[in-house]
């Protein structure tokens, strides 16, 4: 294929308007015509809904009129503790065009967790529905700045405002509230891989600034007849930023889910509604792939793009997707404060097995050392992003700074350079190659080593279902390498499989990368984004060492 890359880069540049809502761009616009199709929702229990832009538009209006009516202000908080369901996405608009703060929270937290970030970002109204509300009550007396607390589906308490109560008394007209595209209109907490969570505080331009990634990412989005879904929680930057807001900036439908991941049930869905382009993490990526190996001999899948973040894809399940879905994964990389920055579009560029890709159109990435120098091509560094592009503009994509943390803000940036805390390789084409988060990667008898490479070798085993690699102290070799293993059904733990791993490991790799040590467990300590915890698996490392 022709490789465009250069010329594409090359030409972008950003147009952010002085005045912009993503209310508007998501849905207001689109809204005025009245039959452009929008969401398609289904549950784990067989309810099925559908709507319009026009329809979330009017339940939106009712809710920022209802907000307001409570005595919501312009930059107050809301805490969005919902999944995927229609009232989430009704939620974002009505904060974004009232010019409140949303603020999304996954079902998933438990009572501290949502006690640590409601009042840290001192939340005035949190939306529950009935998984997330018993959570909130446990710690709802330790909160004097939250004032109402809203009940979607159900979600009935002493103190808790019905949903339907409240829109049923709430006008459907509404006039937007005026925004500047610096305003601040997302909060969102860090997944807390590395330490305690940060709240990002995100303005309206954010998505224009995640637009180039996206649209690359899903080769050329949007196509006609384009229909997304992705499993990735709307709570997150993951589900939010890189599936729900970028298809409704461009009017295109996309599919709601309120359910375990399910890698049969995720083929079901993408032949059901005919979804064209997906976001899926690695690890659901590897369980479709281990459950159902050939997906095309029982499934008619209409999958045209795949966009693949969180951890490395890995060359297995690259290849797999290729041979078993027809569709080359486009890997991405970003975090929560400055998201889709590097990635592919196999359509555009080659896509290189193993490469989380190059920069994404917009946004002047380096991988740099300790200093903010960029390194030579080949050596690892941790990945950075420039507060300007090459043409000298500011990169639409930047976060304002986190929460109350001015301290954070500052230690996060060197010069004009913002650190991610993720280390890769640059190769001579300009592909970035992942190494691990930079307390991820540990040394051993001298050698440092990254996970990802053990990890995706460990994966190509058939017994492997998921793995994870972390330094063990050691007292000879600083560290020896340590691998977490879960296995397929019908596989069980023994010395004989312990070693057979090794030797497959020891066959294909460097001989100081494979593990010394294999422990078999059930699950890995995982983020509700989907990320393996190798922190949790360190920590617990270093303590059994500390006792041994």
């Amino acid at each position: 294929m022709q490789d465009r890359y250069h010329e594409i880069y090359r030409s972008f540049r950003w147009e952010v308007p002085e005045r912009f809502n993503m209310a508007w761009a998501c849905c207001g616009r689109h809204a005025e015509d009245r039959h452009r199709f929008c969401l398609y929702w289904e549950d784990e229990d067989g309810a099925t809904a559908a709507f319009t832009y026009w329809d979330l538009k009017q339940e939106a209006n009712r809710l920022s009129n209802a907000l307001i009516g409570l005595g919501l202000n312009k930059g107050d908080r809301v805490g969005i503790i919902l999944p995927q369901r229609p009232e989430t996405v009704i939620a974002h608009m009505a904060c974004y065009q009232a010019g409140a703060i949303a603020m999304p929270l996954s079902i998933l937290f438990g009572p501290d967790a949502l006690e640590y970030r409601l009042q840290n970002s001192e939340t005035a109204v949190a939306i529950v529905d009935q998984a997330s509300l018993p959570n909130l009550l446990a710690v709802r007396d330790k909160l004097p700045d939250l004032k109402h607390v809203i009940g979607v589906a159900g979600a009935r308490e002493s103190g808790v405002v019905p949903w339907e109560t409240l829109l049923a008394k709430s006008s459907r007209r509404f006039t937007q509230v005026d925004t500047r595209a610096e305003d601040p209109a997302l909060l969102v907490y860090t997944s807390g891989t590395t330490g305690p969570p940060k709240g990002a505080l995100k303005p309206h331009r954010v998505l224009i600034g995640n637009l180039p990634g996206f649209s690359c990412s899903h080769n050329e989005f949007p196509r006609q007849g384009d229909m997304f879904w992705s499993p990735a929680d709307w709570a997150w930057t993951g589900g939010l930023m890189d599936a729900l807001l970028p298809t409704m900036y461009y009017g295109y439908p996309i599919l709601g889910y309120r359910g375990r991941f399910d890698p049969e049930k995720a083929f079901h869905l993408i032949e059901k509604y005919g979804v064209r382009n997906t976001f899926l993490f690695p690890t659901a990526l590897k369980m479709m792939m281990k459950a159902v190996p050939e997906p095309r001999a029982r499934f008619d899948l209409p999958l045209r793009s795949i966009m693949s973040a969180g951890e490395a894809v890995g060359e297995t399940v690259f290849e797999w997707s290729e041979q078993g879905l027809g569709v080359t994964i486009n890997e991405m990389f970003g975090q929560t404060e400055i998201n889709y920055i590097v990635g592919n579009c196999s359509t555009l560029w080659p896509a290189k097995p193993g490469s989380m890709g190059r920069p994404y159109p917009g946004h002047r990435v380096g991988v740099i050392d300790d200093a903010g120098a960029e390194v030579a091509a080949g050596e690892i560094g941790e990945v950075a992003v420039h507060r300007t592009d090459m043409h000298g503009d500011p990169d639409a994509v930047f976060f304002l700074g986190y929460w109350k943390n001015e301290d954070a803000t500052r230690k996060k940036y060197t010069g004009g350079w913002c650190r991610t805390g993720d280390l890769a390789q640059r190769d001579a084409d300009g592909y970035l190659r992942y190494q691990g988060r930079a307390d991820d990667v540990f040394k051993s008898a001298g050698y440092r080593i990254g996970p990802s490479e053990i990890e995706n070798c460990l994966i190509k085993h058939p017994a492997v279902a998921n793995a994870a690699v972390v330094g063990s102290p050691d007292l000879e070799r600083t560290n020896i390498v340590k691998a977490f293993v879960v296995l397929q059904p019908g596989f069980s733990g023994s010395a004989e499989l312990e070693a057979a791993l090794q030797a497959h490991v020891r066959g294909k790799l460097a001989p100081y990368e494979y593990p010394k040590e294999i422990e078999f467990v059930d699950q890995l300590p995982m983020t509700t984004t989907g990320k393996v915890q190798r922190r949790v698996l360190r920590l617990r490392e270093e303590e059994r060492k500390r006792r041994a």
